[in-house]
């Protein structure tokens, strides 16, 4: 269990290091690819696509979420509190913490890095904020599917995976940030959840382990 833990941290960290290092390499000067694919929706913002995508970026798969996700977990974890399930509460208040930790990271990072955008917009660029609230939520449901609902894991997964790659699409439509932005968020949440998933022990392996110990008492 232990060694499955650190291995998962270590991962983390490893992420996190590329997460850094792409922040840095892309801060003076974006790289062919994102000119790539920046000119391939050149202007596609003015249009209906962009109507819609602006709709689905904000109101769908937008900042929102992690919000949301994090007030029903607060509600949740004080239920289950009241009605003595403590293992369950303590389990909803980890999440949240690793939620909150993962949105953190374009709040702190975006001034860091200091890129700019690929057309006038307010904010720095990287990482996608958008990209980065939709990988949090899915990183937050994945570890409550984990916990709660694992055979339902690979399923929730796909759509974790989905849901980040929509939001990093309807990003690049918009015009608003470049693919390495986007690449950037999810190397950045992955890390952070990884590193805070294993040290509040709320990985499947921690969540294995506790169903053993209760097995056996």
């Amino acid at each position: 269990m232990i060694h499955g833990r650190t291995r998962a941290a270590a991962l983390g960290v490893l992420l996190l290091a590329a997460f850094a290092v792409l922040g840095l390499l892309v801060g003076e000067r974006p790289l062919p690819w994102d000119f790539d694919v920046r000119d391939t929706f050149l202007g596609d913002f003015r249009g209906t696509a962009g109507t819609v995508t602006d709709v689905i970026s904000d109101v769908l798969l937008g900042p929102a979420l992690p919000v949301g996700l994090g007030l029903v977990l607060l509600v949740a974890a004080l239920r289950a509190r009241r009605a003595g399930d403590r293992t369950r509460a303590s389990v909803l208040l980890r999440v949240i913490v690793v939620l909150a930790l993962c949105r953190l990271t374009s709040f702190l990072a975006k001034p860091l890095f200091g890129r700019d955008r690929p057309r006038v917009y307010p904010d720095e660029s990287f990482p996608s904020g958008h990209v980065v609230s939709v990988a949090s939520f899915a990183a937050g449901v994945l570890l409550l599917t984990a916990w709660l609902a694992p055979r339902l894991l690979r399923r929730v997964a796909m759509a974790a995976v989905l849901a980040t790659v929509l939001a990093a699409l309807c990003r690049l439509i918009l015009g608003v940030h470049w693919l390495t932005d986007t690449v950037g968020a999810v190397l950045g949440v992955a890390g952070v959840a990884l590193v805070t998933g294993a040290a509040l022990r709320l990985l499947p392996v921690d969540r294995d382990r506790a169903v053993t110990e209760r097995t056996a008492a």
